[in-house]
C-alpha cells in the first residue's frame, strides 16, 4: 500500500500562484509515474501532469506554460507549481501515484480561483 499526503491548496485570485505537494509514504516499490489529476465543479477528473519514469513529464494542453511538475526522488513527494492561475482552474486536485502493483490517490485539495 502506499499512503498519499496532499497540502498547498487554496483560495487564490486570478493570476496568482499556488504550489501543492504530495508526499508518499508507504510501499514505494518501483514506482513508475507520479502526477496531478483535477476534477472541476461538475465535470470529469481529468489529467493536469505526469512524471513518468522520473523524467518525462506531460500536461494538460490548458496549463502547459503555466504549470511545472516536479520530483523529489528522495522524499518520494511531487509538486504542482502552478502560475497565473485562472478561475477555470478551479478544482479539487488529486495527486496520483502509479507502482508495479496499482495506481494510488490522494484525498484531493481544494484550489480556488477568483476572478
Amino acid at each position: 500500500q502506499v499512503q498519499l499526503v496532499e497540502s498547498g491548496g487554496g483560495l487564490v485570485q486570478a493570476g496568482g500562484s499556488l504550489r501543492l505537494s504530495c508526499a508518499a509514504s508507504g510501499s514505494r516499490l518501483s514506482i513508475n509515474a507520479m502526477g496531478w489529476y483535477r476534477q472541476p465543479p461538475g465535470k470529469q477528473r481529468e489529467l493536469v501532469a505526469l512524471i513518468i519514469n522520473r523524467s518525462n513529464t506531460n500536461y494538460v494542453d490548458s496549463v502547459k506554460g503555466r504549470f511545472t511538475i516536479s520530483r523529489d526522488n528522495a522524499k518520494d513527494t511531487v509538486y504542482l507549481q502552478m502560475n497565473s492561475l485562472k478561475p477555470e482552474d478551479t478544482a479539487v486536485y488529486y495527486c496520483y501515484v502509479r507502482n508495479v502493483r496499482s495506481d494510488y490517490w490522494g484525498q484531493g485539495t481544494q484550489v480556488t480561483v477568483s476572478s
